[in-house]
């Protein structure tokens, strides 16, 4: 009873916070301080995860994902035009069962806003280097992850002539996942896993240091070596132009293949981040 207690407890806290992050962010066209939230944009996220354990401490990390925006004349379609294809690789090290770093590079393939149109190159190529601390706790039944991730970004836009500039990332992500058929994260676990990560970022050019909020409940599926999971994520954050702010809504789609060589490839349950 008391488990069940405290995973209630602890999953309204997550819905309140989330909601009431949602609704103070979002309320008008024109916020009551005279900034602008342009009207909402949806976009299609699908993403492949792999993790590998080589060692007992060290694993190889990597992620593929296909993102694809709205048409241009339909905010709503969420698949019109492409938007990404995103790549990250990393080795990581674990100092601890709760505690580890990882770090390597990120390419992406940053797609044109409107095709056909003289004034963009179809794509570009955004190049970053990553790292990132990820610390984890058991409230209960319930995993809680914190993760720190930080990102050194070479980019461009897509207008013809325009040229690479340096900038940095922080980013702070908490998630809770929350089994609702067993009593721990483990094989054929049913979950839920609401997520809230902070984007600030630094450069010559930039006018807010704050560049994105993104909230996120996934509903998800273990299955051996397998984990499936997807939902609806929701971002707010400045455009370029400054007092003017956008949001969007996001449908990701996800699956998370994780393997142990050490032991005839048994499938991973203590960590679950992405």
């Amino acid at each position: 009873m008391a488990e069940i207690f405290i995973k209630t407890r602890l999953l309204g806290i997550l819905v309140f916070f989330l909601s009431f992050s949602n609704q103070a962010l979002s309320q008008g066209q024109v916020v009551p301080d005279g900034k602008i939230n342009l009207p909402a944009t949806t976009e299609n996220w699908n993403g492949l995860y792999l993790k590998l354990r080589l060692t007992e401490k060290w694993w190889w990390y990597q992620e593929n994902h296909y993102r694809r925006r709205n048409s241009i004349d339909n905010r709503s379609d969420f698949i019109g035009r492409m938007s990404q294809l995103y790549n990250r690789f990393g080795f990581t090290y674990l100092f601890t069962d709760n505690f580890e770093v990882t770090f390597g590079p990120t390419i992406v393939w940053q797609f044109s806003p409107e095709r056909g149109n003289p004034r963009y190159v179809d794509s570009v190529l955004d190049t970053r280097f990553w790292h990132q601390w990820l610390l984890t706790q058991s409230v209960g039944s319930v995993k809680v992850l914190h993760q720190f991730r930080f990102e050194h970004r070479y980019q461009r836009d897509n207008e013809v002539g325009a040229e690479y500039e340096y900038k940095d990332r922080w980013r702070y992500k908490i998630t809770a996942y929350v089994p609702i058929n067993k009593p721990k994260m483990e094989n054929k676990t049913f979950f839920i896993a609401p997520s809230n990560e902070f984007f600030f970022q630094t450069n010559r050019e930039t006018w807010n240091i704050f560049e994105e909020n993104r909230v996120y409940t996934a509903i998800g599926y273990t299955y051996n070596n397998y984990m499936f999971f997807g939902g609806h994520m929701w971002t707010y954050g400045p455009t370029n132009t400054p007092g003017t702010f956008r949001n969007r809504h996001i449908i990701r789609l996800n699956v998370m293949y994780t393997i142990d060589f050490r032991d005839r490839r048994r499938p991973l349950t203590r960590d679950f981040a992405f």
